[in-house]
């Protein structure tokens, strides 16, 4: 049941082209008129109840996915962007940027663009005396930001890749096989040989002498996620090009990047393959540990799984998840929710990512509220990977978990939290440069969409005060 108006033009458009329909065969088919269809489709008109159900009985649609998409990313990531004080006083209103993302997102992807090509031209003319004299000092973008977009804006679910891993998950066990035996097997049949090392490099491919690398010293989890990952490269290859060629990534680098990322999903997919992994997790009430037990994976593969569950007509929980290091810097994130990520620095410091570093091996639980009202149940837990020896160094990072209250009930780190006589939620937001707060005692910088109040003769919490 719809239970606020639902504007979701362009994605009604989209399911109409996809199914080859005519605006008239289409409304037909939905049980309105056609001047109806078309306002609905302009987002002159929200879609109406009769029509989410029409979707959902005449063509299977997954009405969820009307109102989850791009939408609610582009509008954080727009009002991210227009807080740069280069727009000054030129910030449109919050009611503009969502009917830009509803009804010209192309646009919208373009103006994001942009100005993420001003940022680096900026930022590299702020460092010129390097840039001068290179032969290479033209402004690119960012590999890694537009690899990030990619999955971003995929909603972290790669359908072609999760169904191929998945179908090579169902052939290791309709053959009694494990992941590994498996995996063996088919470097095996590809003429490659594996030999296992006590190397610093967890994953080493010689394309000449078709022999593959593979060092014992992490866990085994992380040795099957590498040989699984290697298999990607190797079978699935016109898969993954495929993909790549339809991303039309603007540098090879980007593509590069993407390709290991695609390979990472496949591996992450086939260790915790889709069905059976949601129907675990479900059954679990998504505990990490048990779920990593059971598919014999990492915590943090886990987690990061738990937030592609995107699948549409089977959709798990919608998650966020991130990774930060001890600096703060987001090194992963993705969020299947409306909590979205600052683009441009760290996390919010109320957020308890940042202390799961004090409390090694603890889950850490959370209700937090971001400006916008929406309430969230958020875990965080330490990660630290030992390079295997004593003189190899040890990463440390820190994964963030959640998702909207409403959704806590099925998540088993948040009993006896919710609804608790000591209930409180914690007020994060994205990032200071953009968060409205006008009294967070954390504040590291003022936010760039308000006007500051000094008085010299007057000092609080901060140096200023906040303009309502």
């Amino acid at each position: 049941m719809v239970t606020q108006k639902l504007y979701a033009g362009v994605k009604l458009r989209e399911v109409r082209t996809g199914l080859n329909l005519t605006q008239k065969a289409f409304a037909e088919k939905l049980g309105v008129s056609l001047p109806y269809l078309n306002q609905m489709e302009n987002n002159n008109r929200p879609v109406s109840t009769g029509v989410v159900l029409a979707l959902a009985h005449e063509f299977g649609f997954d009405v969820t996915e009307l109102s989850v998409g791009d939408s609610e990313r582009m509008v954080a990531d727009m009002r991210e962007a227009l807080a740069d004080p280069v727009f000054a006083d030129a910030t449109p209103p919050l009611a503009d940027l969502r009917l830009t993302a509803s009804n010209a997102p192309a646009l919208a992807r373009a103006f994001l663009e942009l100005h993420r090509s001003y940022r680096q031209t900026h930022e590299r003319l702020a460092s010129l005396d390097e840039a001068l004299g290179r032969e290479d000092a033209r402004v690119q973008p960012s590999p890694w930001e537009e690899v990030r977009d990619f999955f971003h804006y995929c909603d972290n679910y790669i359908d072609a890749v999760d169904h191929a891993a998945e179908h090579f998950a169902d052939i290791a066990h309709q053959q009694g096989l494990s992941l590994h035996q498996m995996s063996e097997q088919n470097m095996r049949e590809n003429g490659i040989k594996i030999r296992y090392t006590d190397s610093d490099i967890l994953r080493k491919y010689d394309e000449e002498t078709r022999e593959l690398e593979l060092s014992q010293r992490p866990p085994r989890a992380t040795q099957n996620f590498q040989l699984l990952m290697q298999v990607a490269l190797i079978t699935q290859g016109k898969l993954i090009e495929a993909t790549l060629d339809l991303a039309r990534f603007q540098t090879d680098s980007a593509r590069a990047i993407a390709k290991i990322g695609l390979a990472n999903y496949f591996a992450g997919a086939a260790m915790m393959p889709y069905r059976q992994f949601l129907a675990a997790a479900i059954e679990v009430r998504h505990d990490l540990e048990l779920l990593a037990d059971r598919f014999g994976a990492s915590v943090e593969q886990v987690a990061h799984r738990l937030s592609t569950l995107q699948r549409p007509g089977a959709k798990g929980i919608p998650f966020f998840f991130v990774r930060v290091d001890q600096a703060g810097t987001i090194t992963k994130r993705h969020s299947a929710t409306r909590l979205q990520f600052a683009r441009f620095g760290g996390a919010c410091p109320l957020w308890n990512v940042h202390t799961a570093f004090e409390t090694p091996g603890r889950f850490l639980r959370q209700l937090a509220e971001t400006p916008d009202g929406a309430r969230y149940f958020c875990m965080a837990r330490d990660v630290s990977k030992s390079g295997g020896s004593f003189k190899s160094p040890v990463r440390r990072y820190a994964i963030g978990l959640g998702c909207e209250v409403k959704h806590a009930d099925n998540v088993v780190y948040a009993d006896d939290l919710i609804g608790g006589p000591q209930q409180a939620f914690e007020p994060i937001g994205i990032s200071c440069r953009i968060c409205e707060r006008q009294n967070c005692h954390q504040r590291s910088i003022p936010p760039l969409e308000r006007g500051l109040l000094v008085d010299p003769n007057t000092r609080g919490v901060l140096p200023y005060e906040v303009e309502p």
